[in-house]
């Protein structure tokens, strides 16, 4: 008996819970107003609403199909898997995304596919939801679609001129993992689409710049691009993941990498770990990659700050660093620049400028940085101000022991 749309909907909606790279932001403002077409998006981007299971739940985030001729191991979808199976036409997602968005539900659409076919055909259909929402229907709203690696280019193209963003995923952390966990994937064919990608957002950003063209240039994904790795199903360490992200980061200038923490699926193969990592490694990542993206570290210090390899999971790994480095502490808040600010640990970036601004009418008193940062307890061992100084809080043994969470005692059957 054929699917309803609802069943599919299941089905499909379900399957596509594994992709955490959905997030819209960077991509630019629109509206429909005065367009006849129908939707908008705002300039921060529109996602700020997750499921505990890592789902955005504003975006209408969807698989074409779970059908797929590839057998990644990892993936639940997988050619070998015992999964129901379901598919969309493109006409049916269409539907749904003006069906939900006109009832307030969804701001947007994540879209991805198990690969049917072939990855040509597959990243037609993908195109082609998207064409028909913004030509046929006018939708202004917000469209993230996943790029298959192996499409002819003239698609990925195309795709880039109706989507917000594109998103390639690299899968696995190293070129050996993704031989031995999904052998019809290789390392280069995913590079070479992001390089595709990145080729063609420069091309469409310096039309842009060109001020003698009178044509506005066709705009090409102008939120950027986005990976996922997924975390914990080899045996690669946080400073190899680490690593693997600051290199796709300047070699095909992502907008972000997410870190997708490995969750065991029905039927998964003998080769994968039988149980997931801690979820907190997967938040460690985060922290790590924001050091690096808006704090100015280098990857190899945030690597030089880990033990074996891996994140301390019971401090952030900020803390980790400024203890790992407590000879270049405390600083003068009233005389530190702004990049050496940026290391003491509870200081971001808003944090850090509220503390210059404050500068300028005179020196900084521990109650007038209390009122700026939000929790002084990590602050106040880094740190000098006009009437305090932390003495020799920095030489203290236990001084790590005082920010990590009591010892408690492991349960029997974990």
């Amino acid at each position: 008996m054929a699917k309803t749309l609802i069943q599919k909907l299941s089905i499909l909606a379900d399957a596509a819970k594994y992709d955490a790279s959905c997030a819209s932001s960077g991509t630019s403002k629109r509206h429909s107003l005065g367009t006849g077409g129908i939707g908008s998006t705002e300039g921060m981007g529109i996602c700020h609403a997750y499921a505990p299971d890592g789902r955005c739940i504003s975006l209408l985030k969807i698989l074409l199909t779970n059908f797929c001729i590839f057998d990644c191991r990892y993936c639940i979808n997988r050619s070998s898997s015992n999964v129901e199976r379901a598919r969309f036409t493109p006409d049916e997602v269409v539907r749904l995304v003006l069906d939900f968005y006109k009832r307030n539900y969804i701001e947007g659409l994540f879209l991805s596919s198990g690969i049917i076919r072939s990855p040509d055909y597959t990243m037609e259909q993908l195109t082609e939801v998207a064409r028909c929402l913004r030509e046929d229907h006018g939708f202004r709203g917000y469209i993230h679609l996943k790029t298959i690696a192996e499409a002819d280019p003239e698609l990925i193209e195309q795709a880039g001129r109706y989507a917000d963003r594109l998103s390639v995923n690299i899968e696995l952390p190293s070129e050996t993992s993704l031989r031995q966990y999904a052998p019809e994937k290789t390392e280069t064919t995913i590079r070479k689409a992001m390089a595709d990608v990145r080729a063609r957002i420069d091309t469409f950003e310096g039309e842009r710049a060109e001020k003698r063209r009178k044509a506005q240039p066709k705009r090409f994904a102008p939120g950027g691009q986005s990976t996922q790795m997924i975390v914990g199903a080899d045996t690669t360490t946080d400073v190899g993941i680490i690593r693997k992200s600051a290199d796709l980061y300047a070699s095909y200038r992502l907008k972000r990498v997410y870190f997708s923490a490995y969750s065991p699926i029905p039927d998964a193969s003998s080769a994968l770990p039988p149980v997931k990592p801690p979820l907190m490694r997967e938040h460690r990542l985060y922290q790590a990659d924001w050091m690096v993206r808006f704090y100015g570290f280098d990857a190899e210090e945030v690597a030089g700050a880990t033990k074996d390899g891996m994140l301390d999971l019971d401090i952030d790994p900020k803390l980790a660093w400024a203890l790992a480095n407590r000879a270049l502490f405390p600083l003068d808040v009233n005389r530190a620049d702004r990049e050496t600010l940026l290391r003491v640990p509870g200081l971001g970036p808003k944090s850090v400028d509220r503390i210059i601004a404050a500068r300028r009418h005179g020196r900084l008193r521990l109650d007038g940085l209390s009122s700026i940062v939000r929790s002084m307890k990590p602050v106040l061992p880094f740190v000098t101000a006009a009437d305090y100084s932390p003495g020799r809080t920095l030489d203290a043994a236990d001084l790590r022991a005082r920010f990590a969470p009591p010892p408690k005692q492991g349960e029997l059957f974990a």
